[in-house]
This record gives C-alpha cells, sequence and structure tokens, in this order.
C-alpha cells in the first residue's frame, strides 16, 4: 500500500462521455423516451441535476451535479443503463461474447464510462462546448442549434457551474497498483 495526495473536488459537477459497444448505431436517438425514462427512475432514486447534455445517436455527453457528499455515479449510470437496457429491443445474441451472456448483458452499452471531474468555471465552459458543438463534430448537423436533442436548447434555464469549496488535500491508502491505472 502507498500513500498519496488526493485532492478533494473543487466543484460538485462532473462531465461524462458514456458509449454503446456498437459506435455505429443510432439507439439513444431512436430511443429517446426509454432514454429519457431511464434518467427519470434514477433520478427518484438517487437524485442528481444534470447541469448540460446531449444525446447522440451512439454516445452520451453530459455534465451532472451531485449532492453535497455524495460521489456514487456509478450506481447512477447502472441504473440508466439497465432501465434502458431492460426497455430497449433485444440486439443479435450473436454479437455477445460468452462473458457478456454470462454477465446477463445485452450487449447495448460499453462497459465502462468517462469522467472528468470539471475543476472550474473556464473548465466548465469547456466541456459545455464539447457538449453543445458535439453534434457539429459527429458530422450530424452544420450549426449547433440545428441538434434537437443537446441542452443548448435549454441554456440559461437550468443551473449553471457553481464551485463548492477551495481545494483541499486529503491523504488516501491505495494499493501500489492503483498507481498503474
Amino acid at each position: 500500500m502507498t500513500s498519496f495526495i488526493h485532492p478533494a473536488l473543487a466543484t460538485n459537477a462532473t462531465f461524462f462521455t458514456v458509449r454503446l459497444h456498437d459506435p455505429q448505431s443510432r439507439l439513444l436517438v431512436d430511443q429517446v423516451d426509454i432514454l429519457r425514462q431511464a434518467f427519470r427512475v434514477c433520478r427518484k432514486s438517487m437524485p442528481f441535476q444534470i447541469m448540460a447534455a446531449v444525446v447522440l445517436p451512439a454516445r452520451l455527453h453530459m455534465i451532472w451535479s451531485l449532492p453535497d457528499k455524495d460521489d456514487d455515479h456509478a450506481a447512477r449510470w447502472r441504473i440508466v443503463k439497465s432501465t434502458f437496457s431492460r426497455h430497449c429491443p433485444k440486439p443479435d445474441t450473436a454479437d455477445l461474447s460468452l462473458a457478456m451472456i454470462r454477465r446477463r448483458e445485452k450487449g447495448i452499452w460499453q462497459r465502462s464510462f468517462w469522467q472528468h471531474d470539471i475543476r472550474d468555471q473556464s473548465d466548465y465552459d469547456l466541456h459545455e462546448h464539447l457538449i453543445i458543438h458535439a453534434p457539429v463534430s459527429e458530422g450530424l448537423v452544420s450549426r449547433p442549434g440545428d441538434w434537437a436533442l443537446s441542452s443548448l436548447h435549454t441554456r440559461g434555464q437550468g443551473v449553471r457551474f457553481a464551485p463548492k469549496v477551495a481545494m483541499l488535500a486529503t491523504t488516501v491508502s491505495r494499493p501500489t497498483a492503483d498507481a498503474l491505472f
């Protein structure tokens, strides 16, 4: 076990990218109502705020804000993914690995998600810009406003970035192997 300094978050905002298993899929936009319902189900049991979001055909980008002293993003994503998967059409099982079948996965989502803790206002602005311009970057539309499944259309109506506290350093003990990842 080694000890290292792990900075406490200066904000309560986290940026996420969540992908479908099949990058060519259009499932998220085709089944957006099921996706919205999955988020409603999750937020009933584990509240959080979506500060910015875009739904692309095979990927989501979002900025979430969780309640104070709650950092369980993974449980929330597990609820969203499993609720969505239960209510979507079943994909071809020929594409599933034996491990996926054993875990009773449908093969809709990639198992992990990418997250980035927002550090300050400029970091928030950068990631909000990424969200707003993602449909253009994907070649789906020529202007961000042309993509309906984006928080661009509700910008200014929701909660904006708000810093929590100044950076604090806390000591955390971890197994040595964690330093490799």
